[in-house]
């Protein structure tokens, strides 16, 4: 089966990695290590082959390896079916991080069309109970993944809505002031959620066509003013003008996609997501970055990387295997991370296995 890997990573002064290279094949990777050795660092690097900011959502400098401070380099030779791409990522002196695809700049939007890439962390695991913004990210990034431009529109969106806010906090009450803006954020806002909508009928879609060991989740895309979802931006611009006065006393806009929040219903138990246990809530993330690898693959022809931080600790040795065995039936190279060799035991030689240590402040690496 085709699929999309990463065939080389070298990094350069990336975090805890001094200079690392690690060659490897389409198999899954598994990292094994004591904890600080440095194997969520070898998962930020690869999700940085993709849009955005990475696992951590770190800035360019956080990732820069101390005391050095020189700056940081992932450089990654990319397989998508008979397709090979070296793309290199950047940043120097704390400056935003650079990218150059085949040897040439290219933008964010350019390496999403290359590279799917799909994670868990553990940060991840209080997404139904937390705020709605991370669940709106989280719903984001699958969004992202089926087109490649959501992010764009996201950030178009976001800097209308920053200086509609500004007028707001200003108490400019003039509505000449308004309309540009809220035609912009109207005409980006129906697009936003237009892909949101389509992203969650692709996972559905996947759940229900597939046969899992993981329970499956309902997803519904909500609002807190329980506005129904406007598929023209003339009736978005007008509601913006509506809610013009209330968003004056506010200081902020009150309604539009930047609002919108993700309901998680645990479907076999007729449950919401953020009543159900905790490790009832653990499983459906795993089925719905599964789902979303399944979706992606009927969409693309190809399925995505894989990042999978610690995701085994909390999975008993049957569900453990019942996981690999849908990864592997995926075809995704998938990057997974533990404490010991023991967690991806029932992998066997279906991936490859990659020892981290952690030697006077250097991580170094095993391939097995």
């Amino acid at each position: 089966m085709p699929n999309l890997a990463v065939e080389s990573l070298s990094l350069s002064h990336f975090r805890s990695h001094h200079l690392v290279q690690i060659t490897c094949d389409s198999r899954p990777v598994a990292i094994y290590g004591a904890n600080g050795a440095g194997k969520t660092n070898i998962l930020e690097a690869v999700s940085l082959l993709s849009p955005g900011r990475g696992v951590r959502r770190s800035s360019a400098e956080e990732m820069t390896r101390r005391p050095e401070a020189l700056g940081w380099k992932v450089s990654a030779v990319l397989r998508a079916q008979d397709r090979v791409h070296e793309i290199e990522t950047w940043s120097q002196n704390g400056a935003a991080r650079q990218l150059r695809i085949d040897g040439k700049a290219a933008t964010q939007i350019m390496l999403g069309r290359i590279a799917r890439v799909l994670w868990l962390v553990p940060a991840m695991d209080r997404l139904w109970i937390e705020g709605a913004e991370g669940r709106r990210r989280f719903l984001d990034r699958m969004t992202l993944s089926f087109d490649p431009n959501h992010g764009e529109q996201v950030l178009t969106y976001e800097k209308a809505m920053r200086e509609r806010n500004r007028l707001l906090k200003n108490q400019v009450t003039d509505a000449h002031w308004y309309r540009a803006i809220e035609g912009q954020m109207a005409t980006t806002g129906v697009q936003i959620r237009k892909a949101r909508q389509e992203a969650l009928a692709y996972i559905h879609a996947a759940q229900d066509q597939a046969k899992t060991s993981f329970p499956t989740a309902h997803l519904t895309l909500t609002n807190p003013e329980n506005i129904e979802s406007l598929d023209n931006s003339d009736d978005l611009a007008e509601l913006l003008a509506d809610y013009r006065s209330r968003d004056l006393t506010a200081g902020r806009s009150l309604a539009g996609p930047h609002r919108d929040d993700l309901f998680g219903v645990f479907a076999a138990k007729d449950v919401p997501a953020k009543d159900s246990s905790t490790g009832e809530q653990k499983a459906l993330l795993i089925s719905l970055i599964l789902a979303n690898g399944r979706a992606l693959r009927e969409q693309t022809g190809l399925p995505p990387i894989l990042l999978l931080d610690e995701v085994a600790a909390h999975l008993d040795a049957a569900r453990r295997a019942a996981l690999y065995d849908e990864i592997c039936a995926l075809g995704a190279q998938a990057w997974m991370t533990g404490t010991g060799p023991e967690l991806f035991e029932e992998l066997g030689d279906r991936a490859q296995h990659l020892m981290v240590t952690e030697i006077d402040g250097k991580s170094k690496m095993d391939l097995q």
